[in-house]
């Protein structure tokens, strides 16, 4: 696994962790309390998960102005976490194109939430990277984000807070 993709899904991990127990990041960071599944904590993903929960507010604007119809709270964890990692490297990180943060955060969509997590996340994350100036890519069926961000986040189970 790539070092950014280790990070990211590392970060994932700490951010789900702080909205499942309710701590800090910092707090987490230092009890130690988090998953090395995935190896050693890299700076990058301590990075990512402090700069996620310190830019929270705005994040959480954005997403809550993008996903038409879905309330930020209405969404399953992974999914909103996901979402708020990706909108961070967007946003905050001017070192990594979007299209990279996009992709990184729909595969892992793809490995943690629901069926209709990854077209949702993609839809969201689309629109947000459109409004900020950068073209989003079509697809082979032609654009369909703007249908996504409308889709229910987690599918058919989008009452629930995933897992």
């Amino acid at each position: 696994m790539l070092e950014r993709t280790r990070a990211r899904r590392q970060a994932l991990q700490i951010l789900y962790q702080r909205e499942i127990t309710e701590q800090t990041v910092s707090a987490i960071l230092e009890e130690h309390s988090y998953s090395e599944e995935d190896g050693e904590l890299s700076e990058y993903g301590r990075d990512l998960a402090l700069g996620t929960e310190a830019n929270g507010e705005a994040i959480d604007a954005e997403i809550e102005a993008t996903s038409q119809h879905w309330s930020l709270m209405r969404m399953p964890y992974v999914d909103r976490n996901i979402l708020r990692l990706a909108v961070y490297e967007i946003l905050f990180e001017s070192g990594v194109p979007d299209s990279v943060a996009i992709n990184e955060a729909v595969e892992m969509a793809k490995a943690y939430g629901t069926d209709d997590s990854p077209k949702f996340v993609n839809g969201v994350l689309g629109r947000i990277a459109e409004l900020h100036g950068v073209a989003r890519p079509e697809t082979a069926n032609g654009d369909e984000s703007d249908r996504c961000a409308n889709a229910e986040p987690g599918g058919e189970h989008s009452d629930s807070e995933g897992t």
